[in-house]
């Protein structure tokens, strides 16, 4: 072999790694966003749609993950950076402000959402049938499920007439839905109820100070990305003052909580894989009807309800999706 071919040859070889590099460094980037704290199975149902859609993480596709710990003042910031840096889809697998700030900072970059209510009245999409602009994903009727969540509670709990409910006033969406439903639920059930707000961990405890000062015999807890972040805490909280608490995930139940109406989570953030996967694959976010959940689960934690002197109806132990043991 001729000096100059080998030369050749050897300058071939160490283009390879290189040309590989560059093929991953192309690998498209998605932007995921999420208001509250690390959570495993909203990462874990995201992975699984992106996987139904062909995509596996680090291997077609990159995932960067911002998780903001409740501080919504930071959302417009991150959602401007992730438009500077052209991200190819902006995904937001729970909560409705990540979804509005997305929307607020690009018309052009696709967006992929899963809110607790009516994304038209969010200003998320045209229509649910026909999105119309750069956003798409499902409702999960989250903030819809007020009067349900609180009757089941209160056959639970028959005995408990003063009922705390918490609420994030940095979550301003939520907040307000949760307090213009609650009024009239609480009076159908002949329930008096008593407002607290907490929007960091020491208010969190704050409330439940006040809570026992106000002698509350249950507590309600708002459908709010960061007390779902905080579940541990509420829960810890609610044992050590014995309070009956009524919550909008399963994961709270599963960490000893009383019991959860809701959604189910796996549901939303796997939905909003499998679209992102679609429009990485060249679908267009207005083809993309938004999707409704129909997947509604009710669990009962009966550990939780014995140590709380409560007796578990047989009708809502058949009633429950789950009962915890």
């Amino acid at each position: 072999m001729k000096r100059r071919e080998f030369i050749t040859l050897l300058g071939g070889a160490a283009a390879w790694p290189l040309a590989a590099g560059a093929q991953q460094a192309a690998m498209p980037v998605i932007g995921f966003v999420y208001a509250g704290s690390f959570d495993a199975p909203l990462v874990a149902g995201f992975r699984k749609g992106l996987n139904e859609a062909g995509y596996v993480e680090s291997q077609n596709v990159t995932v960067e993950y911002h998780w903001l710990e409740g501080q919504f003042d930071r959302l417009p910031a991150l959602m401007a950076d992730l438009v500077r840096r052209r991200v190819a889809v902006i995904a937001t697998p729970a909560g409705n402000l990540a979804a509005i700030a997305a929307k607020a900072a690009t018309t052009t970059i696709p967006i992929v959402f899963s809110v607790g209510e009516d994304p038209v009245k969010l200003g998320l999409v045209d229509s649910l049938a026909r999105p119309g602009g750069n956003a798409t994903g499902i409702n999960l009727f989250n903030n819809e499920t007020t009067a349900k969540r609180l009757g089941l509670l209160h056959e639970l709990v028959p005995k408990a007439i003063r009922v705390a409910v918490l609420v994030n006033p940095a979550n301003a969406a939520v907040a307000e839905t949760t307090l213009r439903d609650i009024p009239e639920a609480a009076r159908a059930f002949g329930l008096q109820t008593h407002i607290l707000n907490a929007s960091t961990s020491r208010e969190i405890e704050a409330a439940f100070a006040a809570l026992v000062r106000e002698q509350a015999d249950a507590l309600f807890v708002a459908p709010d990305i960061y007390f779902a972040s905080r579940r541990v805490q509420l829960v810890t909280l609610a044992a050590h003052y014995r309070i009956p608490a009524a919550y909008s995930v399963r994961e709270a139940v599963e960490a000893g909580g009383l019991m959860s109406y809701g959604a189910d989570r796996a549901d939303g953030p796997r939905q909003v894989g499998v679209y992102t996967g679609q429009i990485l694959k060249g679908a267009k976010p207005a083809d993309l009807p938004v999707l409704q959940s129909s997947k509604f689960e009710f669990v009962i934690n009966a550990q939780t309800a014995r140590l709380l002197g409560i007796e578990v109806p047989n009708a809502l132990q058949l009633l429950a999706d789950e009962v915890i043991e």
